[in-house]
């Protein structure tokens, strides 16, 4: 049986999170091939080490990108640059029938999580990845979700400063913003929370991230094993995902009700705390990047779902 063809693909953006996607693909892809790189900045080492890789590179954004001989040839283009610059992107690579992976907060397509809700969405034009802290959280509160009704679902998103380019770093509303629907969208939860620090230790500290459930009263067995069966899914497209310690457990009763600012008013039932951490790969960055890696990992296992459909349909 002979091995289809791979796909071929392009990535805007050079930054952090396009040259760990590059490099991931190149690596560890069985059905894409990257075509091309596209950055702003002639200079950036993304764009000098996908050069000294083999793969075609311009300075000039996605107009470069249009130019390039291979152009007709690719069918998915990644965007790794910003919310801003996407919507652009997206507008222009629509009209061209190109299959868009958004790894940026801009949200145009649907929200996507592949542990959760990926093949809803197999068909779609535009996908968007929502964010690392979205990635590492997000099929928590669905797993959760499973169980008992989320009322109230708040993660918070520990990234180490050293990992936050400038995409990041001016994206940094838009990620809380759009974690924030994601953890209703996909996560099931009745109003969703995100906050992100950019640590600033040093050595850095690894991605770490806490979620907290606020849910109607339900078997905490059953709720456990879901978060582990879920953990097991993530795990197995970002290697580095883990609990950093067991599920918790606490019961708001009756006579000390949780008033919750946000929604201005009282809850009483179960609060489920999970605690994670995300070791990276060290494709790029090292291993305490685990947004990168998890985002990365992300974008490139929802990449090659579609494309495997895309080359069954065909045959």
């Amino acid at each position: 049986m002979t091995q289809a063809k791979k796909v071929k693909c392009a990535i805007i953006g050079s930054g952090n999170i396009g040259t760990d996607l590059m490099i991931k693909i190149l690596r560890l892809s069985q059905g894409l091939e990257v075509a091309a790189m596209a950055g702003i900045d002639p200079d950036s080492d993304g764009l000098k080490r996908a050069a000294r890789m083999g793969v075609a590179v311009t300075s000039d954004g996605i107009d470069g990108l249009l130019a390039m001989a291979d152009f007709p040839e690719i069918q998915v283009v990644f965007d790794a640059t910003s919310a801003g610059a996407h919507a652009r992107h997206n507008e222009v690579l629509s009209k061209h029938g190109k299959r868009v992976i958004d790894l940026t907060p801009a949200a145009i397509g649907p929200f996507v999580i592949p542990s959760v809700n990926l093949d809803q969405h197999l068909q779609a034009p535009n996908i968007n990845m929502v964010t690392c802290g979205g990635q590492a959280t997000i099929p928590i509160v669905a797993a959760v979700n499973k169980i008992a009704r989320v009322r109230y679902g708040e993660i918070v998103a520990s990234i180490a400063s050293k990992s936050a380019g400038p995409g990041t770093r001016a994206n940094i509303d838009e990620f809380t913003e759009t974690t924030s629907h994601a953890i209703e969208a996909v996560g099931g939860a009745e109003h969703g929370k995100a906050i992100i620090i950019l640590n600033p230790a040093e050595p850095p500290l690894i991605m770490r991230d806490t979620v907290y459930c606020l849910c109607d009263d339900a078997d905490e067995d059953e709720i456990r094993k879901s978060i582990e069966n879920t953990v097991a899914e993530v795990k197995a497209y970002v290697p580095g995902y883990r609990l950093k310690q067991a599920v918790q457990f606490e019961r708001i009763g009756n006579n000390r009700p949780l008033y919750i600012p946000d929604l201005d008013s009282e809850f009483t039932g179960l609060k489920v705390s999970a605690y994670l951490e995300v070791e990276g790969a060290a494709h790029y960055l090292p291993a305490y990047a685990g947004n990168l890696d998890i985002m990365t990992s992300a974008a490139l296992q929802a990449a090659e779902r579609i494309v495997a459909l895309q080359q069954k349909e065909v045959a």
